[in-house]
């Protein structure tokens, strides 16, 4: 049986008719280049045509696939207006800005800028949605939240549209490696540890954004690093808990651990003289740029007003 056409089939094949390269539209698109071309593979196996001519470089379109990309712009317009209503009828939904936030900001960075926000901006209806990275970048794209905030590094970017999205930073987050102290208050573990007796290292899942970033201080260090990966998730809290109970080493964002530093229940694991294993990312807030026919809720874009009139020493930053 024929699988149902799905609406990301649509928004994959308008953004692979805009982009003309199957690469570039599965970078923006979030999903690796085979899953991309499979999901055009399914779109065409549903249309019963071929939709796309692979003869040709750059990608073009066959004449069915300039009729269903001309179909597709008014059909997902549509779609979002139709959306766009149906939130609106809600009266709390009115009032209520929405954020897509990744877990580790959502425990740490989210709820110190709402505290220091609402100094400036006053009482506000909020609605988190915790996520990983991949899955809250695709959850503004698809237009299920009005902001979206996540890490940003330079050698890291979000693969948003620049056309389609802007951004404000809101501040700066450090990542570095903590372990527990012993009972001297000294680190049970110190880098860079030995060829030979390589140090417990708790890491990130594969994909994991700040497993990326920890990656690059890793290959950028200018000595040799010796670590054994003997744990590894996706969430900095759970890194964090184990890095407590003593089982090794774990790069996590300051913000998630200054408690624990002060109380000294975690250290940093880099001794005196040992440079180069922290990275400082910026924190940012994302939104799609507003269209005549799709304009920001209300009150999302009060929020983004005020954000944009603040300078960037007057942001509120935790």
């Amino acid at each position: 049986m024929m699988r149902a056409m799905e609406t990301k089939w649509l928004e994959d094949f308008v953004s692979l008719a805009e982009t003309r390269s199957f690469s570039r539209s599965a970078q923006l698109r979030h999903v690796t280049q085979p899953a991309f071309s499979r999901r055009i593979q399914a779109l065409e196996a549903w249309a019963g045509t071929d939709l796309v001519d692979r003869s040709s470089y750059p990608t073009r379109l066959t004449p069915a696939g300039q009729t269903l990309y001309t179909q597709s712009l008014e059909m997902l317009q549509a779609l979002q207006s139709t959306r766009a209503m149906l939130r609106g009828h809600s009266s709390l939904a009115q009032g209520v800005v929405e954020f897509a936030v990744p877990h580790t900001l959502a425990f740490t960075f989210f709820p110190v800028w709402m505290s220091t926000l609402r100094q400036k901006f006053g009482p506000m209806k909020s609605r988190l949605i915790a996520m990983n990275v991949h899955d809250a970048v695709l959850r503004l794209i698809e237009g299920g939240c009005d902001l979206l905030m996540a890490y940003h590094h330079p050698s890291q970017p979000l693969q948003l549209d620049a056309g389609r999205y802007e951004s404000i930073t809101l501040g700066q987050e450090t990542l570095a490696p903590f372990v527990r102290a012993d009972a001297d208050g000294a680190p049970m573990y110190r880098l860079p540890g030995r060829a030979g007796q390589p140090l417990p290292y708790l890491g990130y899942a594969p994909g994991a954004y700040l497993g990326r970033v920890t990656d690059m201080i890793l290959k950028q260090s200018g000595t040799a690093i010796h670590l054994d990966r003997i744990y590894e998730t996706d969430m900095s809290e759970g890194l964090k808990v184990m890095a407590m109970e003593g089982h090794g080493i774990a790069f996590l964002p300051l913000s998630a651990v200054r408690r624990e530093l002060r109380a000294r229940k975690l250290v940093s694991a880099v001794p005196a003289g040992l440079e180069g294993l922290e990275m400082v990312m910026d924190v940012r807030l994302y939104r799609q740029k507003p269209m005549d026919k799709d304009a920001p809720r209300r009150a999302a874009q009060t929020l983004w007003s005020h954000l944009q009139e603040l300078t960037a020493g007057d942001l509120p930053r935790p």
